[in-house]
């Protein structure tokens, strides 16, 4: 999911596991979708660029492509991300929301469980090219297993390690680091030059979580037990959480200032050469929309405790992305999965996913040159090899907010001089999971 959105996103406090009621379009009915209004689709976009006026001059014309062939008008709103969540469950409730509409990948499971959206099973995919066009990691963020999925994958990313080379230069960096211990190692000759090392965003809840996800892989510890229960306070669980916010506890290569960044400050501080390292999903278009030429910095995979980047405890990424869902009660279904059909076509993905520097969730459409980069050759190599996706579990998104903010807490204890122990990384982690629904 693009962190963009602030850590208002996840601090909505959701009862995900009441019945909705009729969504989408102002429709009427209350078993299923209609097409009551055959000329018309509402649009609710996720915030991908820099900006949203960016936003809307990327999509606009493809809008305008998709009204020109088929004669339906689309009503496009952008949504920041600060919203997004927010609007989504007043809309599964209130029955009044748009008929087609941006979710995270990581919310997937979270809003299947709603029952406001339409499931993907295999009739509804045919109508779309089939669901074999679509690559595997994306379609593991898409629901919860063993269920149809509850959306379809419309752009997929993933974690990378973004160098800036002349600082790495001027340090007597020659490669990027591959472990945790050689960019700890590496963050004392960045500083003894005068700059910064590593940038992170952590009052963003949703960026601690996902990072939070990541260490634990790493350390063979899940947050979810095989059943579905929360499972925050293992040792494994521990152990990453504070190797995490060890980087601006212990190790110093995290900025305390960095403890109050939710608003996308440590991409700016990296494209204005103020930080040698960050950690961030697809950051080229963000970059080059701050000033930032591709040039000026390298891109390498997120380091492991060892080795190279795999499965397993190598894992380095959660699986990121976007996700393209129908309120399955809208007015206009059969418009709808055009607009899907539209939106997932190879023209279209080639022409969205260069616009955001993020990876065609559609294989065939990887294949264009502009997915070849340096740059995106990291992203799709982790996107296959070594990443893994979120809990698809229904309290997913409770999750995010209880972790996501644990580790917000344990940032702020760093940077105030608090220390941060095992015993206050698991009081935090106890306290997180308390919040979570009784099973």
């Amino acid at each position: 999911m693009r962190t963009i959105r602030a850590a208002a996103a996840g601090a909505v406090v959701m009862s995900l596991a009441l019945a909705a009621t009729a969504c989408g379009g102002g429709s009427s009915t209350d078993g299923g979708g209609s097409n009551d209004s055959p000329k018309t689709l509402t649009y609710w976009a996720s915030n991908q660029g820099a900006s949203i006026e960016i936003d809307k001059k990327v999509l606009q014309p493809e809008l305008d492509k998709f009204e020109k062939q088929t004669g339906i008008e689309v009503k496009l709103e952008v949504v920041p991300w600060s919203d997004l969540l927010n609007r989504i469950l007043t809309a599964t409730t209130s029955g009044q929301g748009p008929d087609v509409l941006n979710i995270g990948n990581t919310w997937s499971a979270s809003l299947q469980a709603t029952g406001a959206l339409l499931p993907w099973d295999e009739a509804n995919f045919a109508k779309i090219g089939g669901k074999d066009r679509f690559v595997e990691s994306a379609l593991g963020s898409t629901g919860a297993p063993g269920q149809d999925p509850a959306a379809v994958p419309l752009y997929s990313m993933a974690y990378a390690l973004y160098y800036n080379k002349q600082i790495f230069a001027d340090a007597g960096i020659a490669q990027p680091p591959a472990t945790w211990a050689q960019l700890v190692a590496d963050g004392k000759k960045i500083q003894a030059k005068g700059k910064q090392v590593l940038g992170a965003e952590g009052a963003n809840v949703s960026e601690n979580v996902h990072h939070a996800f990541v260490f634990a892989e790493q350390h063979g510890a899940d947050f979810f037990t095989a059943d579905g229960k929360p499972d925050f306070t293992s040792d494994g669980a521990v152990t990453a959480v504070k190797q995490y916010v060890d980087l601006m506890a212990k190790d110093k290569v995290i900025p305390q200032g960095n403890a109050e960044y939710a608003q996308n400050q440590s991409v700016s501080d990296f494209a204005k050469g103020k930080t040698a390292m960050l950690l961030w999903q697809s950051a080229s278009a963000n970059l080059k929309s701050q000033g930032m030429s591709e040039d000026q910095y390298g891109i390498a995979p997120v380091p492991v405790q060892s080795g190279t980047p795999g499965p397993g405890t190598q894992v380095n990424s959660m699986v990121a992305g976007i996700n393209l869902a129908v309120f399955k009660n809208t007015d206009n279904l059969d418009g709808a999965t055009k607009f899907v059909k539209f939106m997932t076509s190879d023209e279209e993905q080639k022409i969205l996913n260069k616009a955001y520097s993020t990876i065609p969730p559609v294989a065939s459409a990887q294949s264009d040159a502009a997915f070849s980069t340096p740059a995106n050759a990291v992203l799709k190599d982790t996107l296959a090899k070594s990443a893994a996706a979120l809990p698809q579990v229904a309290d997913e998104s409770q999750f995010e907010t209880a972790v996501g903010t644990a580790v917000k807490e344990l940032f702020a204890d760093a940077a105030a001089g608090r220390p941060v122990t095992e015993e206050s990384v698991k009081a935090r982690l106890e306290k997180a999971q308390q919040q979570m629904p009784a099973k």
